[in-house]
């Protein structure tokens, strides 16, 4: 784990898992359905991609994502291990200006300003989420540990519940018994972690 590291533990977890599983997918597979019941995997990409620009332009008053996150069109400007790492580079470049003790970092989320722990974790989250999105839509295992979902459980706790009203998360789905920490984590974030492509 050597590309764009930063600081930040957490996020440099969630980006090589986004990292790790873009480069396993095989073309033909980008076209598969998603967890995000709406997109395929090529525009949860896109979505994921967009949300880390979207930190880093808030960080530094550069470049904002060139489409809408939330409405991708399904067709990258480059090969989709480009489409990721630009990204990250750019979310990794960004928090690497950040200190551990900022109070206010503007972020693309509500409130629209978190501390610099917190606003990480929120990027973090984003990453590592639609990895194990892409991941398990193209067969392969969760990018997700234990230790990075128990990091992120807690910033989402604090996160996630604005955004649900923004329609950027469904409702957590109830806890089932034998869950561990990724399963609880997804399940808060509205996910089966059971899912498979049907």
């Amino acid at each position: 784990m050597t590309e764009n590291m930063t600081s930040w533990a957490v996020l440099n977890e969630a980006h090589e898992a986004l990292r790790t599983t873009v480069r396993a997918v095989a073309e033909e597979d980008w076209t598969r359905p998603t967890p995000c019941s709406e997109w395929n995997a090529t525009q949860v990409l896109q979505h994921a991609a967009g949300d880390q620009i979207g930190f880093a332009g808030f960080i530094t008053g550069g470049p904002m994502p060139s489409e809408d996150p939330f409405a991708p069109s399904g067709t990258l400007a480059a090969a989709p291990q480009t489409v990721a790492e630009e990204a990250m580079k750019a979310s990794a470049d960004a928090w690497s200006t950040i200190a551990e003790d900022t109070e206010d970092v503007p972020v693309p989320v509500p409130p629209g300003t978190m501390s610099a722990s917190l606003g990480v974790g929120a990027c973090a989250l984003d990453a590592a989420v639609h990895a194990w999105d892409i991941a398990v839509a193209t067969g392969q295992p969760s990018p997700l540990t234990p230790k990075l979902a128990r990091e992120l459980m807690a910033v989402a706790e604090q996160i996630v519940p604005p955004l649900r009203a923004y329609g950027a998360y469904a409702a957590a789905l109830e806890a089932q018994d034998g869950d561990d920490d990724v399963a609880a984590l997804l399940r808060y974030l509205g996910r089966d972690p059971g899912w498979t492509a049907r």
